[in-house]
C-alpha cells in the first residue's frame, strides 16, 4: 500500500511514553536456545498458531529483531508469556528472561546456533480494551545465518528449516539484511522468494516484510522520508525491490538505538525502541486485521469514557 504521508523521525527516550507510529508499509551456542529435532517427515506439534519466520545471513541483525520486538510487546503493549502445553514452555521462558535481562543492560543477543531452529510459542495479551484486539499466538522461529547461505545456488536447507517451509501452517516472513551488506543480499533474498515459490506459497498473498537492519549505520536513526527508503532498497537491493514492488510486500528500516564498541564488544547505549514498534504493530495487524491501539467502537469507546 502506498500513502502520501511523509514518515515522521523516529526517537525514544527512556522517561517518554512511546507514541502511536505510522509508517508506510507498502561465542559459544547458548544452551537457551532449543534446537528443534531432525525429522524425516513434515509433522509439527502444536500446529496452531502464527509463525513466524526469519530470514537474514550472518550478523543481520535477527536476533536483535526478535528479543526487542519481544521486549516491546511485554514492555508497552501488553503481557507476553510462554504458551502453555507447548514442548519449549519452560525453555522459552528462560529464552525470554534473557532477551529481556540483555537488553535492560545494553547487551546484544548472542548468535543462533547452525542447523537449529529457535522456536519461541508465545501467548500475546494486548493491553487495548477493545474486543476486536485479541490475544494472539505466535510462534517464532529464528535460524543460523549460515543455513540461509545453504541455499545458494539451488541448494536446500537444513531438515529442521525445512520442515517449518514445506508444513501447511500459517507463515509470516520477517525478511531481514543489514544497511552495510544489503547489496550482498540482494540475490540470495531473491533466491529464498524463489524457494517459496517453489513450496507453492503466492508471492501475492503471502505475508511478507523486509526489513533493513542497523539503521544507525546510516548517521541517523530515521529515514527522511518514505522516498527516501524507497532509494535505499532500488539502489542497494534492485531485484529484491522489483518483486516487492510487484507484489505488493511490505518495507521498513529497523534500529535498535546507539551502538558503542569501547572494550571490543558493541553494546546498547541509547536504546531505541520506535522500530520495534512499528514493526510489532505490522505483525499484529498483518495477522489480527486490526491496529493494537485500535479505538474501539462507538459503545466502547463510550463504555471506556465512564470506566476511565
Amino acid at each position: 500500500m502506498e500513502t502520501n504521508d511523509q514518515l515522521k523521525p523516529l526517537s525514544f527516550e527512556t522517561e517518554e511514553v512511546l507514541k502511536p507510529l505510522s509508517f508506510d508499509f507498502q561465542n559459544a551456542p547458548q544452551t537457551d536456545f532449543v534446537p528443534i529435532a531432525k525429522t524425516i517427515s513434515n509433522d509439527i506439534r502444536n500446529k496452531d498458531s502464527n509463525f513466524v519466520f526469519f530470514f537474514g545471513t550472518a550478523e543481520s541483525g535477527k536476533s536483535v529483531i526478535l528479543s526487542s520486538m519481544l521486549y516491546y510487546l511485554r514492555s508497552y503493549a501488553g503481557v507476553l508469556r510462554p504458551k502453555l502445553g507447548t514442548p519449549n514452555s519452560k525453555e522459552a521462558n528462560v529464552l525470554l528472561s534473557d532477551f529481556f535481562e540483555n537488553i535492560r543492560q545494553g547487551v546484544l543477543p548472542n548468535r543462533t546456533t547452525r542447523d537449529q531452529v529457535t522456536r519461541l510459542d508465545l501467548v500475546f495479551e494486548p493491553n487495548n480494551r477493545s474486543k476486536r484486539v485479541v490475544p494472539v499466538d505466535l510462534t517464532f522461529l529464528e535460524t543460523s545465518g549460515e543455513n540461509h547461505n545453504d541455499i545458494r545456488r539451488g541448494g536446500s536447507y537444513h531438515s529442521s528449516i525445512e520442515t517449518f517451509l514445506n508444513a501447511n501452517i500459517p507463515l509470516t516472513f520477517i525478511i531481514v539484511t543489514s544497511y552495510e551488506t544489503a547489496y550482498k543480499d540482494d540475490s540470495l533474498i531473491n533466491e529464498f522468494l524463489d524457494e517459496l515459490e517453489r513450496k507453492g506459497k503466492n508471492l501475492k498473498s503471502v505475508n511478507a516484510i523486509l526489513v533493513i537492519s542497523k539503521w544507525d549505520k546510516s548517521g541517523r536513526m530515521d529515514v527522511e522520508s518514505a522516498e527516501a527508503l524507497d532509494s535505499f532498497i532500488s539502489d542497494h537491493l534492485p531485484m529484491t525491490s522489483q518483486r516487492i514492488d510487484t507484489y505488493g510486500l511490505s518495507k521498513t528500516y529497523y534500529t535498535i538505538g546507539s551502538i558503542q564498541n569501547t572494550t571490543g564488544s558493541e553494546k546498547i547505549d541509547l536504546l531505541n525502541l520506535s522500530t520495534a514498534e512499528v514493526l510489532a504493530k505490522w505483525l499484529y495487524r498483518s495477522i489480527v486485521g486490526y491496529d493494537l491501539d485500535y479505538e474501539g467502537t462507538f459503545w466502547e469507546r463510550l463504555k471506556f469514557s465512564f470506566t476511565n
